[in-house]
Parts: C-alpha cells; structure tokens; sequence
C-alpha cells in the first residue's frame, strides 16, 4: 500500500481556516463525505467518537483523526494543511498544523492497521514535513505527501 492509494490530487486542502478542533473535524467530514458520496452525517459521528476515547494529534505538529465506518468500500484519505497551528490535546501538547483524515472500512483490521502505520510513518519524516510546510499550493501539497 502506498499513500496515493489513500488519497487523490483532489482530496488536498490548503489555507484551512477554523476556529476548534470540533468544527475542523466536522469540515473535514463534510468534505470527505462529498468525496465518498455519503452524507456528512455517515461521516462525522464516527471521527468525534473517535477523537474522544483519545487525540489523534501524534505529535510534530501532525493529527491523524481516523475512523472505520460500515459504509466505505475503500480506504480514503483526505489531507489538509491549517493556515494557523490549531490546539489538538497531541501527545506532545505542540499545536497542530498538518492534518490527515483516514477513512476505513468497518470490516477491514488489517487494512486499518497498515493503513494507519503508513501514514503515521510518513508523516513523521522530517523532509516530507518540510515539503508539506512550504507547499503554496494544492499540486505542491499533494506532491509533498506522495513524494
């Protein structure tokens, strides 16, 4: 598996703008459920279950909320970049800036699992931090995160 099997040029968003992690969570939501053809409701319930057993800011300046939910056929990615650091409870307590949403299928362990590990493992490479950090625009940012 690689991270361009979890994510589109069109499922990158830069400049992102919101006030808390509540309402970026449900942003992201509505826009991975227009990706997915689902409703934001199928969606967004599922991400702030989640985020409540624990934050998914894994330090670096980097979160990855996930969820597994029963109607995706697929494993789907979504990647944002925040305009300013956001407070996320991470587990280094630094702000987050950098966000990328897992969407997997309910009934898929080892693909949540794999998933999950690469894209933690990606996003805690230094240089691909960097490339992400400086990307001007949605083509730069997407380069950045598939290399």
């Amino acid at each position: 598996m690689k991270i361009s099997d979890l994510i589109s040029p069109a499922d990158v968003m830069i400049d992102v703008r919101l006030a808390n992690k509540r309402l970026l969570l449900q942003e992201l939501a509505a826009n991975a459920a227009i990706s997915l053809g689902l409703s934001p409701e199928q969606v967004a319930p599922y991400l702030l279950k989640r985020e409540e057993l624990g934050s998914t800011g894994i330090g670096g300046g980097v979160a990855i909320p996930h969820a597994r939910l029963p109607d995706l056929q697929r494993p789907y990615g979504l990647l944002a970049k925040l305009r300013q650091p956001m407070e996320f409870d991470a587990i280094d307590g630094q702000a987050v800036d950098i966000v990328f949403l897992l969407l997997l299928p309910a009934r898929a362990e080892n693909t949540q699992l794999g998933a999950l590990a690469l894209v933690a493992r990606t996003l805690r490479l230094w240089r691909v931090l960097q490339r992400l950090r400086r990307a001007k625009d949605t083509s730069e940012f997407y380069s950045a995160i598939v290399g």
